[in-house]
């Protein structure tokens, strides 16, 4: 494919000094080491391999990916391999998508403190969920949870929020039944009130970050810093409860096949896409974003190139940090026996009688990049492009290693 279409990685090759000299004192490590793995990725920092074809001798350079999480060309592999390891996890039942969204005054709480609360933030959402699913008023059984952190919006402003899948019933208390969920007058499947989770889970969100500053969990800096006083944090989080927190309870999916193409677009995503980039011009960068507040309207913005990267970096998570979790009968502990007996309950013989014919998600240029490259000669189309030697990176070769391993002898020309 041709490579002259604008990516993130161009933006901070090309500004990245002007970038480090107005922020750099003020990035994690994590964000530092996001920063260069974006700016190395596909380069010769990285080292790779160099592929000739056995037809016609022709030779190109196949430098390796970076696979930081952050960075957007090394996506599409994690999403596919989580996507065949979900795809037996289906069961023939609704599913719910569930959006549960944090205000302000919390997301600059969680600015400085990100592991903590979003820790919380996985917590309050998930048991909120659990709980309502669980009181017979409602379903009266164990749900199967899967929830995605974002922390962005389209204009890579800070917007924290939890992407919920719940499952559109359960397995009772004594594991003896599956309860479906509730329906409408209309038959559709239904879970609970936006407002009743919306207020089950603000208190219980407040109730854990009340806690976690109680034990010392919590650091406030700069404009925040005022915060460290319990008076101050007190009359502060009294601000974000005097409003119900944004919950969305979207329809139900269709078919258990179309859930995984629809979690496609959340997991394993960054900040912004290189497809939304449209240009740099006079130091500003700009790109393509969707107006919801206007039925998701396509419009267009721009920031100055330090701004663009300093919002992309504030998206970075913390190392080690898993914004994809699992919980009720999904958690990962008992997970197999779980599923197990849930289709044993559904009389689903066969985890492949839930999933056939599983949609694939929209492919983007992104996806293109991550994944490995044609084998196909692209001069004579006839050739196959073979490994012939390894290229080594700037590390190595600072080390005093030469820039290649020993070639082999060339190989003959096929007729």
């Amino acid at each position: 494919m041709s490579r002259n279409r604008l990516e993130v990685a161009d933006v901070f090759r090309n500004y990245g000094s002007e970038f480090m000299q107005q922020w750099g004192s003020s990035l994690s490590v994590d964000q530092r080491r996001a920063f260069d793995a974006i700016v190395n990725c596909r380069t010769k920092a990285l080292g790779g391999h160099l592929e000739q074809c056995n037809a016609c001798g022709h030779e190109r350079n196949a430098y390796n990916s970076c696979r930081n999480r952050s960075c957007p060309k090394c996506q599409a592999l994690a999403r596919a391999n989580w996507m065949e390891s979900r795809a037996a996890e289906l069961l023939p039942i609704p599913y719910f998508h569930i959006v549960l969204t944090v205000p302000n005054e919390i997301g600059s709480i969680a600015l400085q403190n990100q592991r903590v609360v979003y820790d919380i933030l996985f917590q309050a959402g998930v048991r909120t969920l659990q709980e309502l699913a669980a009181d017979p008023k409602h379903m009266g059984a164990e749900i199967g949870v899967l929830s995605i952190l974002h922390t962005w919006g389209q204009r890579m402003d800070h917007h924290v929020h939890l992407h919920c899948v719940v499952t559109g019933g359960g397995i009772s208390p004594d594991g003896t039944q599956w309860i479906p969920c509730k329906r409408t007058k209309d038959g559709v499947p239904y879970f609970v009130h936006e407002k009743v989770i919306s207020r089950k889970f603000r208190g219980k969100f407040i109730d854990y970050l009340k806690k976690a500053n109680a034990a010392g969990k919590l650091g406030f800096y700069g404009k925040l810093e005022s915060l460290s006083r319990p008076a101050e944090f007190e009359t502060h989080l009294n601000e974000s409860v005097r409003h119900d927190w944004v919950v969305d309870v979207e329809p139900p999916f269709g078919k258990p096949k179309q859930v995984l193409c629809y979690l496609a677009r959340y997991t394993n995503r960054v900040a912004i896409s290189n497809d939304r980039l449209i240009t740099v011009r006079d130091g500003r960068v700009f790109f393509s974003w969707k107006d919801y507040a206007n039925d998701g309207e396509r419009k267009t913005t721009s920031f100055k190139t330090c701004e663009f990267i300093r919002r992309f970096l504030l998206h970075v998570l913390p190392s080690g940090f898993r914004k994809i979790r699992h919980s009720g009968f999904m958690a990962n502990r008992n997970r197999d026996a779980k599923l197990k007996l849930a289709r044993e309950l559904l009389g689903v013989r066969d985890e492949r009688d839930a999933t056939d014919d599983v949609e694939q998600p929209e492919r983007s240029s992104d996806d293109e990049q991550s994944e490995p490259r044609e084998s196909r000669c692209p001069v004579c189309r006839k050739g196959t492009m073979v490994r012939v030697a390894r290229i080594f990176s700037e590390l190595e070769l600072q080390l005093n290693r030469v820039t290649t391993l020993a070639r082999p002898p060339p190989m003959k020309k096929t007729a």
